[in-house]
């Protein structure tokens, strides 16, 4: 039987001119305000572009050099789009394939979505073995904290002293979390989003494999919330730093557990926008590097995926 995997990402546009199609496709057809078109197009340019597609078909390339499968690439909101890798894997003979989607945390906002899409796509024509989540892997974990002790070690040793830590994951609309009611009263409800459970999971694992990292040193927080209204899941990480700087913390690091990849969210969210507003508390930030081609991430989805296959 020819076998596969196919990793699911968000997707980003190739050029700022892009971006205002490539909105369209995130709010399923709904337009943007033009400020908010504006912002993103800023936010993209600073940063010289979204590396997220190139470091996304580096680690399909590099799971598949570890798995010697073929290993596909799909992005629910830019190409290559899902729909098309997966008619492509259909006329390359593919009869089953393990979904990964690179969002380990589940959620009904991003893993829903892109659980439908892929099946739509597939038709019944091939056997998909679909990952729902995978927040709590220990290989998963432990590529986090090697990337954060790289980067807390030689920080605590210039600073003297422990260091606090902020783990953070992109936030959603409240309504997502919430349980959902069913029409028919007979029904069970719902149940709740599992993702701020998850996200939060994952932290205390990756804390939990730092020397010396207390409970009381390390912090969560949910980043990058919608600019188009609405509730959005938190603590935000501004008020998190406000309260950090109210509690006499001058050296943080934040460590976004949610992204296994350079992208918008971490180029200048974090390294622009989250620094500056901590610089003006008087706070210094570092972040860890991205896990981007980490080994033990590849091993983590090669795990992933023999066991689905198994």
């Amino acid at each position: 039987m020819p076998d596969a995997v196919l990793l699911l990402a968000h997707g980003t546009p190739d050029s700022a001119d892009e971006i205002p199609e490539y909105l369209s496709h995130v709010t399923g057809g709904r337009e943007m305000p033009e400020s908010v078109v504006e912002e993103v197009r800023h936010r993209f340019t600073l940063i010289g572009g979204s590396p997220l597609t190139p470091l996304t078909l580096q680690q399909g390339w590099l799971l598949e050099r570890e798995l010697g499968l073929p290993v596909y690439v799909g992005m629910r909101n830019w190409r290559p789009y899902i729909a098309d890798v997966v008619r492509r894997m259909r006329s390359d003979g593919i009869t089953r394939a393990v979904i990964i989607c690179l969002a380990p945390q589940n959620s009904r906002t991003s893993v829903g979505l892109y659980r439908r899409a892929v099946f739509a796509a597939a038709e019944g024509e091939i056997e998909l073995l679909f990952l729902a989540d995978w927040a709590d892997h220990p290989l998963l974990a432990d590529a986090f904290a090697e990337r954060l002790r790289a980067v807390r070690d030689p920080f605590a040793r210039d600073a003297g002293s422990p260091l606090t830590v902020l783990f953070t994951a992109h936030s959603v609309p409240c309504r997502t979390v919430l349980s959902v009611p069913q029409l028919d009263h007979h029904a069970a409800p719902e149940p709740p989003d599992p993702y701020p459970v998850e996200a939060k999971l994952t932290a205390r694992l990756v804390a939990e494999r730092i020397p010396g990292l207390a409970p009381e040193d390390w912090f969560f927080a949910f980043q990058s919330q919608g600019m188009s209204g609405g509730p959005w899941l938190g603590p935000t990480v501004e008020e998190t730093l406000i309260a950090l700087h109210q509690q006499g913390v001058k050296l943080l690091i934040i460590q976004p557990i949610g992204f296994l990849c350079d992208h918008v969210e971490i180029l200048y969210d974090i390294d622009i926008g989250f620094r500056d507003f901590a610089a003006k508390l008087g706070i210094e930030i570092r972040r860890p590097a991205s896990l981007n081609d980490s080994r033990l991430l590849t091993l983590a989805m090669a795990d992933l995926a023999r066991r689905a296959l198994k």
